[in-house]
């Protein structure tokens, strides 16, 4: 078994990123061009809810079964816990969390992975993919800011 463990900071508030993070949606568009899903519902996860999608990877490789159950989602304490296997990992165990900071917030990934032997590479591929979602999740917190902006902008305007 490995573990992963990823921390990304974002200028934004703590609700805000829990809610692109829990918004499958969101994680649908983050993925683009790095993982791609079939069968993937819409809007937000929720405790004990199971997920069965095909995965590819890149969009190139054949599709793979994957399944997830969502063992917590705890809006209050931002917390989502998941258990997740498919696609040649036997135990892929998830733990998202949400921490305001002075100067936004903080997510924090841990990835417990058992794969057998092969363990070592998804523990690489599970640090190269938490990685690879920051960017495009800090993209949609700045258009959800500018599209908040505009809209109290508009509101202000109004008679």
């Amino acid at each position: 078994m490995k573990t992963v463990i990823l921390e990304h900071e974002y200028a934004s508030p703590a609700k805000e990123v829990w809610a692109v993070a829990t918004d499958l949606d969101a994680l649908k568009e983050i993925m683009d061009g790095v993982v791609s899903f079939e069968g993937l519902p819409s809007g937000r996860v929720y405790q004990g809810q199971k997920i069965t999608v095909q995965v590819s990877l890149f969009g190139k490789l054949p599709p793979q079964p994957y399944f997830m159950e969502v063992l917590e989602c705890d809006d209050e304490a931002m917390t989502l816990r998941s258990s997740e296997k498919g696609a040649g990992v036997k135990s892929w165990r998830h733990t998202l969390s949400v921490e305001p900071q002075q100067s936004g917030s903080r997510l924090r990934d841990v990835i417990e992975i058992d794969a057998g032997w092969m363990s070592w590479a998804f523990a690489l591929w599970a640090r190269f993919l938490y990685r690879k979602r920051h960017e495009p999740r800090v993209q949609i917190l700045a258009d959800m800011r500018a599209k908040r902006s505009e809209t109290e902008l508009s509101d202000s305007e109004s008679p």
